[in-house]
């Protein structure tokens, strides 16, 4: 007799607990930039290999777009592509991530070319796109859950960018201000989901494996700033301090 699936409540509580564990918020480089640790090259670093992610996040979202047959999923899932990429004119994740880059000395076009990405940044959120785009709609789903422990860091980050950084403003934190309002809807509707479809174990186990699959991708990239300016170790090929710059 096949294993029976773990109840609703059981199972929110097994993702939760996954976010606990293995979400970036417990990364030492995300307690180094928060605590005012970071040098300005550093949070250069940061931003330049953090846009390679924003920048595909509303892909993801076409591509998983583009495989569903339900109305009503595409109808909801599409406001994830105009929070980010915006209007024609205005607006968007993708904008405020690049005045976030103009305020800490970089040009905004330097950034948006994609130039200096760390080699493991570009693998992991490439990996992060093929994912979503091939396998089954409820991991692509499940996946996108590391957004309920996102309100936290944004928090964290938007006090402490305001205590330590000169840059740090309304303006330049727009991105971080405007998804504590913008996520929460969007994870509601996610969660409700997986928690819907995931109705065997087999399901629940694929649902949970997507979930850390997430993580790993967000701990690797800070695993590469680490890396590369923390360290020193910076790549062939990957940004040098003083390129890019206004």
């Amino acid at each position: 007799m096949p294993a029976q699936p773990q109840s609703r409540e059981d199972f929110e509580a097994r993702l939760r607990a996954i976010g606990a564990e293995r979400y970036h918020d417990r990364h030492p480089f995300h307690a180094r930039l928060h605590g005012g640790e970071c040098s300005p090259d550093e949070v250069r670093a940061w931003v330049i290999n953090r846009w390679m992610y924003q920048s595909r996040i509303p892909m993801k979202d076409a591509a998983f777009m583009s495989r569903v047959e339900d109305p009503d999923l595409r109808r909801r899932w599409r406001k994830r592509i105009e929070d980010h990429d915006g209007g024609v004119n205005e607006g968007g994740g993708i904008r405020r991530w690049l005045a976030l880059a103009r305020a800490v000395g970089l040009d905004p076009d330097y950034v948006a070319s994609g130039q200096g990405i760390l080699p493991a940044t570009r693998f992991a959120v490439d990996a992060y796109l093929r994912f979503v785009r091939d396998m089954p709609l409820l991991d692509a789903v499940a996946a996108s859950l590391t957004e309920l422990f996102a309100p936290k860091i944004h928090a964290q980050r938007i006090e402490g960018l305001l205590a330590h950084y000169d840059f740090a403003d309304d303006t330049s934190l727009a991105y971080f201000k405007k998804r504590l309002t913008e996520a929460p809807e969007d994870v509601a509707f996610g969660l409700d989901y997986v928690l819907t479809q995931a109705d065997t174990l087999e399901k629940q186990n694929a649902a949970a494996a997507a979930l850390v699959f997430k993580t790993d991708v967000l701990w690797a990239q800070l695993d590469a700033l680490w890396h590369g300016y923390v360290e020193g170790n910076t790549p062939p090929g990957a940004w040098r301090p003083g390129e890019g710059m206004l």
